[in-house]
């Protein structure tokens, strides 16, 4: 007869393996679903950046890319431009008006400092004149009415003057300079906006009836 010690150990039940592989087909589909729900987290967080990067791209090249204000001379006129005897007078400056626009293309205002006009006879400066300071409203058009004084006694200094008065026409140059800054959001640009225009004045008309403009904004 066997001994205690002897006798078989007991064998495990029948279902201990069904149970274990319950348990490990559980622990798996929790892991696919935690991995599962990590792919569906990280592809939202990628699509929100996607998502911002699009935008924020979209709005720089439209609302907030700063465009170049457009400056125009409307009309220049000339007065007190008078002779006696056939020589210039002397005892009262020369008035040049110009009419000058600024169209600001922007979604925010454009601010401008003092603007500076000078006109140029022959490549000599025989004026000058400053305007005050202003504002470009948002995709508007401001005007402003330049007066500058030229001084005769400049322009009759300028060799050939004379001879070109006798042709009936005068011909001068005017160069405008207006610096200010256009501020979208948090982008801010410093803009400077020049014109350069070639006049040619008729003396039997008394009015400009010739005129060539050229442009140049630098941001």
């Amino acid at each position: 007869m066997a001994s205690p010690k002897e006798q078989v150990k007991p064998l495990a039940p029948a279902n201990s393996h069904h149970l274990r592989s319950d348990e490990e087909q559980a622990v798996s589909l929790h892991i696919k679903l935690g991995q599962r729900k990590y792919v569906q987290c990280c592809g939202c967080v990628s699509a929100v950046f996607v998502i911002i990067a699009v935008t924020a791209i979209v709005l720089g090249f439209t609302m907030f890319h700063v465009k170049d204000p457009k400056i125009k001379m409307n009309e220049v006129t000339v007065q007190r431009l008078e002779f006696s005897n056939g020589i210039l007078r002397t005892d009262t400056n020369i008035t040049l008006l110009a009419d000058v626009s600024i169209k600001n293309p922007n979604m925010a205002s454009f601010k401008y400092s003092n603007a500076t006009t000078m006109v140029y006879y022959r490549g000599t400066e025989v004026g000058e004149a400053r305007t005050p300071a202003g504002v470009a409203k948002s995709r508007r058009t401001s005007r402003m009415n330049v007066t500058v004084d030229i001084v005769p006694g400049k322009i009759l200094g300028v060799p050939g003057f004379i001879s070109e008065v006798a042709t009936g026409e005068l011909t001068m140059t005017t160069y405008t300079s207006i610096q200010g800054t256009v501020k979208v959001a948090t982008v801010k640009k410093n803009v400077v906006v020049e014109l350069n225009c070639t006049v040619s004045y008729n003396f039997s008309s008394g009015k400009i009836q010739g005129e060539d403009c050229k442009r140049r904004a630098r941001l």
